[in-house]
């Protein structure tokens, strides 16, 4: 039942865009203070991201129904998975609504599926562990762009400083879960793809400070992915 429900909830978050306008950022005019051209938001081509992780995620969740149904390396996963895809289904309609509550419910979203990736067992990685990865990572830097969007946009902090802080945040977490999980390569890719997006949102006109440090977060990431690959071998 838990690999049904998971197969389901996978299916429905990747429904989410075609049954609403979809999502490429927030609107400048969801904020009391504008964020227009906001330098913690990636550039829109890097949402492109999301199609990739819907198409694995029914894979790897239909893979599991199919062929790991009772798994216990498998089984572990499945209900912080579930969870976390469940309220993904719905984000898109909070964020089109409320940046505020959509900024709490991609937190939840974030520590379930970081709570999904701890758990998930090793074997058949790239149908397990690698959607899952690639999910949260790319959901680790989404979480951090929302906050500080939200934090500009209420006025608390300055568009500039929210972004520094959130990729330092980012960064951070990506930093943690490197240490803390592994041999999960596709959570650093797709953590690695958001802070892509933001040197590329910052490259023109040039906000040196954010583009530098996103360019740094990249440089750090890949230099944790190289050295554990080398204690590995």
């Amino acid at each position: 039942m838990k690999a049904i429900l998971t197969l389901t909830a996978a299916a429905a978050f990747a429904a989410s865009p075609l049954v609403t306008d979809g999502f490429a950022g927030f609107r400048p005019d969801q904020f009391p203070v504008p964020q227009v051209d906001a330098p913690v938001q990636p550039a829109g081509w890097a949402f492109a991201i999301w199609g990739l992780i819907y198409l694995w995620m029914i894979a790897g969740t239909g893979f599991g129904l199919l062929y790991r149904d009772v798994d216990p390396a498998w089984d572990t996963a499945r209900w912080p998975l579930f969870a976390s895809l469940v309220m993904g289904a719905a984000w898109i309609p909070v964020a089109q609504i409320t940046p505020v509550w959509a900024t709490v419910l991609i937190w939840a979203m974030l520590a379930t599926a970081l709570a999904a990736l701890m758990r998930a067992g090793r074997r058949d990685g790239w149908w397990l562990q690698a959607p899952i990865g690639l999910y949260s990572g790319w959901l680790t830097a989404a979480a951090c762009v929302a906050l500080g969007m939200v934090l500009a946009g209420h006025g608390v902090i300055g568009q500039r400083t929210a972004a520094l802080a959130m990729i330092a945040l980012a960064l951070a977490i990506g930093v943690a879960v490197q240490a803390l999980r592994p041999g999960t390569p596709l959570y650093t890719v797709g953590l690695a793809w958001a802070l892509v997006g933001i040197l590329a949102e910052n490259a023109a006109p040039l906000n040196l400070p954010v583009a530098g440090l996103a360019a740094v977060g990249i440089a750090v990431l890949v230099a944790g992915l190289v050295r554990q690959d080398r204690q590995r071998a």
